[in-house]
Formats: structure tokens, sequence, C-alpha cells
């Protein structure tokens, strides 16, 4: 289920949460800077706790492994070192999540505001997607979104998720016509904006003007053109 929370002051957005709750964050970031700005912000967010950091991504599998607490939600950044020449990214390690630790929630940080990058990683298992100089508060309420109902998407992902819908209308379209291959030559033949009269000449087909079928039982009958053709 897809549920968007539009923007709201931290402040305010407890409620979504019971006295008991906390939700236990994970961060995936190489950059140490970046990694203890979003610790320093999360200090101050009620029922927020950091309980797991990497700075690369194709460790946290084997890591999370060994957590006695492990993360409700993971925050990752799309670009993380590769693995001795071998790419892995956030994409990769959202992959590697979904099938080790499904339960999870996963939310994309990233400079990429590319619509492609966005699609692709939410239908390979991202619960979010936000760029890196979003407002606090929107991360903030992206993390109770995906914790309390699954996802968060916001305006940005949700248009990237309609231009995908509508492309694959387009591209799906499929027109099945069982066309014979008189029908074929009549088309052809219309197509060079010939007559009715002047097509039936050019294949042999009688035309029967007010005249009973049976009055020419050995005729044959001129196929009916399609239907999105005008006579």
């Amino acid at each position: 289920r897809i549920h968007r929370l539009y923007s709201y002051s931290y402040k305010y957005s407890s409620y979504f949460l019971t006295m008991s709750d906390t939700i236990h964050i994970g961060i995936v970031e190489d950059n140490l800077l970046f990694r203890e700005g979003l610790k320093a912000i999360m200090k101050n967010w009620p029922k927020i706790n950091v309980t797991f950091e990497a700075a690369e991504g194709y460790t946290v599998v084997d890591s999370l492994s060994y957590q006695t607490v492990r993360p409700d939600v993971m925050i990752v950044d799309l670009s993380l070192p590769a693995n001795k020449g071998t790419d892995y990214s956030g994409l990769h390690l959202t992959k590697d999540l979904l099938n080790h630790f499904p339960d999870i929630k996963i939310i994309i940080l990233s400079v990429h505001m590319d619509e492609n990058f966005i699609i692709e990683l939410i239908e390979n298992g991202a619960h979010s997607f936000l760029v890196k100089d979003c407002n606090p508060d929107e991360l903030y309420n992206a993390i109770l979104g995906v914790y309390s109902y699954g996802s968060y998407i916001n305006d940005r992902a949700l248009k990237a998720l309609q231009n995908n819908l509508n492309k694959k209308k387009r591209t799906n379209v499929q027109v099945n016509l069982e066309i014979t291959k008189r029908e074929i030559e009549i088309l052809q033949l219309v197509c060079e904006q010939l007559t009715a009269e002047e097509i039936a000449e050019k294949l042999f087909i009688p035309i029967c003007c007010n005249v009973a079928p049976s009055s020419f039982p050995n005729s044959t009958p001129m196929p009916a053109l399609p239907r999105y053709f005008k006579a």
C-alpha cells in the first residue's frame, strides 16, 4: 500500500507512534561528514534511535546477521564504494536486504533526481526515495511513513511512477487483427486511393449492387473492408 504523507513539522507527527514505539535506524553512507550530520539531526527526533551504521554496502548483510537489534528502517546512499572493483551501489544493497531481511524498510538518499533511477529503485524494493538536499522534516516524515505504512511516496516519486505507467500504457498497446491475404491486397489498393470499382476490376471481384447473392451462385463476394476504413 502506498501512503503519501505531506510535509508537516516532526514536532506534531509523533502521534503516529505509541508510547512504547522506538524506531531503530540504520545508516549506510560512505561520506563520514554526512553520516555524522544525519546522526546529529536524528538525536533531536522523538523515538528515533540510530543503532547501526556502515560506510559501505557490501558488508551490511553480514554485519546485520550479528546484530541483536536490527534496524526497522535503513537509510541508504545510492552511491556506495565498490567491493574490490565490483560495483555495489544502494540498489545492490536494496536487493540483498530484501532477500535477507525483508522486514527492514529502505529509504534511498541520492543526489540523482532522474526518474529512471527512482523507478528502478522502487521496482526493486526501495520503500522511499529522497534527494540528499531534502528538508530534514521530510526525512522524518519518510521514516514514519515507511515504518507505519510500508512506504513513503513524495511528489517527485509519484510523478516518476505516473510517467512510467503512462509510458508502459503507450508501449504495451497491441493491435490484434486477423487480416486475410485478400484483405491486405484490398488495403494496399485503398491506400493508393482507388475507388471500390477500380479495386474490384484489379482484383477481378464482381460488385453486386441491389442484387441478391443467389443471382450469382458462382461469384466470389468482395471481402468486407476492416471496420476502421470507410468505403
